[in-house]
């Protein structure tokens, strides 16, 4: 049997629960008509990139710069990985980042990155919305107002990844993630999505998608680690449980995966989700 995990990130809310809906029945889709598992993680992110609700593709986030800049990436059992940071100007990141798992490359980086999209294909494309840049004129006023010493700076929160885990009848199994990076984001920065190890992992034990605070989630290589325990045989559900329990309360933190036994999904804080089979 297949199954199909997708998210719309830590700190998403029943209120995104429909694009989670939405993802989960293109996905299943691709597998229901013979399509791979990495087809199918594929077409749930972009569905989720494609929803201006999500921070990833259409509807990131801005950086301090007033630019976007995306991270993505996709791996799978066979241990065929490719991922993107600080790209601008495509629709789907996720989609480049597939194509660069199909060149000897693993990841691939701002300008570089933006050349190899549209050397593959990718037309020009501006991701930011009037939501994205109305909070990012929030994020300045609170700025400015830190800086006059009425209250204290803001601080960076988690990035809201959006990603997907399968496994189709075959046993092959993928994941892919996707995110539009945080508000308070200097040029360049790229969180744990796009990280082999970190945001993201796979293998013949599984496939593994994280989201939450970047930064503390490469620091721990979470993926790595939660797949480390499915190598052992643990169940994917008690594998992200645990993965998610060595982070505190204030540093939110979601975990997706799959197996041979199934799947499972866990986190600290809110996480819209949704699973199915076919």
């Amino acid at each position: 049997m297949a199954v199909l995990v997708v998210h719309c990130g830590a700190h998403s809310t029943e209120e995104v629960l429909d694009g989670a809906e939405g993802a989960l029945t293109a996905g299943l889709q691709v597998l229901r008509q013979g399509g791979d598992a990495l087809e199918a993680v594929l077409r749930a992110v972009t569905v989720l990139e494609d929803d201006q609700r999500m921070n990833a593709g259409t509807g990131s986030r801005l950086n301090l710069a007033g630019e976007v800049e995306m991270d993505a990436s996709v791996m799978d059992s066979r241990g065929q990985a490719g991922a993107v940071g600080a790209l601008s100007g495509v629709k789907n990141p996720v989609l480049v980042a597939r194509e660069v798992m199909r060149t000897p490359h693993l990841f691939l980086a701002g300008e570089g990155a933006v050349r190899f999209a549209r050397e593959t294909g990718f037309p020009e494309y501006d991701a930011a919305t009037s939501r994205a840049r109305r909070e990012l004129e929030r994020v300045e006023a609170k700025q400015r107002s830190a800086l006059g010493g009425s209250e204290a700076s803001e601080k960076p929160g988690p990035g809201e990844t959006v990603g997907a885990a399968a496994r189709d009848e075959g046993g092959y199994m993928a994941a892919a993630n996707s995110t539009g990076g945080i508000s308070i984001q200097l040029p360049g920065r790229v969180g744990d999505t796009p990280v082999i190890g970190a945001g993201i992992y796979a293998g013949p034990a599984g496939a593994v998608a994280a989201t939450g605070i970047g930064e503390e989630i490469i620091r721990a290589v979470l993926s790595k680690q939660v797949y480390d325990r499915l190598l052992e045989g643990k169940d994917p559900q008690m594998a992200c449980d645990e993965g998610v329990g060595q982070f505190p309360s204030g540093i939110p933190v979601g975990l997706i995966a799959v197996a041979s036994s199934g799947f499972g999904a866990a986190t600290n804080t809110r996480m819209a989700w949704r699973s199915g089979q076919v």
